[in-house]
């Protein structure tokens, strides 16, 4: 099941996706007549109460005459893995390490289908990461390993967008700073984190670590991928997020990119005008145009 946020006619909905139509769940179940989001559905529970054989007949808006949002418009938290795939770690040489590494992202980087990321005034490096995201779908803590594929509600396409002459310090790699990389303000700032195009519920994805993943930059390929590569898996990841931390139904888990990133690979970074794809198999691609940031 792929579900969507969606605007058509003004209005902001919660779609169920089939095919190229998308239905507003209100009209697919009655249950969902109080949701205004996706955000609504997980928090309520209710994602398991939608079915699709129930938008037969229905008329429904075709994909292409709707503008997709990011599938959670309001998480409580946004975690991402640092340096999770071993193609990652080996491009920049990075020391293995017993436990993962998470950093934070805020909901004002959200941004959806289509939607622009701005290039800002302050950096001259944006770079790209295509990653697998979790979207929580249960309240949890300390979970355990292994229950917590159980708190998963779905996946989405995520694009990490970074700011490298900010992540890392002046002099970097050869002078660091002793405080280490800045990975607020070098990943934080406004867009940087693209998200969609839909939310896979997890029923359609029983194996999430044998997905394709690419990533183009103007239809050049800048990373192909499988998830096979990543090192702190789901689980991993959940249990280590929610050790003394409450997980709430919508926040989001990205699970780190693989090699081909610009500041590793030599690629040129970001500028505007240039359109990125980020594809993983069995949930879509992401696409976003890159702008200039006015005054």
């Amino acid at each position: 099941m792929k579900l969507a946020n969606f605007r058509f006619g003004g209005t902001v909905r919660p779609g169920l996706v089939l095919h190229d139509m998308v239905f507003d769940v209100a009209e697919v179940s009655s249950a969902m007549s109080r949701v205004s989001n996706i955000d609504d559905m997980l928090r309520m529970g209710l994602l398991e109460t939608l079915h699709e054989e129930s938008a037969a007949g229905l008329h429904g808006v075709q994909v292409k005459e709707a503008k997709f949002l990011s599938p959670v418009l309001n998480p409580d938290k946004i975690l991402l893995a640092a340096v999770n795939y071993a193609s990652h770690r080996r491009e920049q040489s990075a020391g293995e390490r017993t436990e993962p590494y998470l950093f934070t992202k805020f909901g004002s980087c959200l941004v959806g289908q289509d939607d622009p990321v701005v290039l800002p005034r302050v950096s001259k490096k944006m770079d790209w990461e295509v990653e697998l995201a979790v979207i929580i779908g249960r309240k949890g803590k300390y979970v355990p390993k292994e229950k917590a594929m159980e708190y998963v509600a779905g996946y989405s396409v995520a694009n990490d967008i970074s700011f490298r002459d900010l992540q890392f310090p002046p002099g970097w790699p050869e002078r660091l700073n002793p405080l280490g990389q800045n990975w607020v303000k070098g990943k934080m700032l406004d867009t940087a984190l693209p998200l969609g195009p839909c939310l896979v519920s997890s029923s359609e994805i029983p194996d999430p670590y044998d997905l394709d993943m690419t990533l183009k930059v103007n239809g050049v390929e800048r990373q192909r991928a499988n998830t096979g590569d990543m090192i702190s898996r789901i689980d991993r990841l959940i249990e280590y997020a929610s050790d003394g931390v409450t997980l709430l139904p919508g926040d989001v888990i990205s699970t780190g990119t693989p090699a081909g990133v610009a500041v590793f690979s030599g690629a040129p970074f970001l500028k505007a005008g240039d359109r990125i794809e980020a594809w993983i198999e069995g949930i879509g691609t992401l696409r976003n145009t890159v702008i200039g940031e006015t005054a």
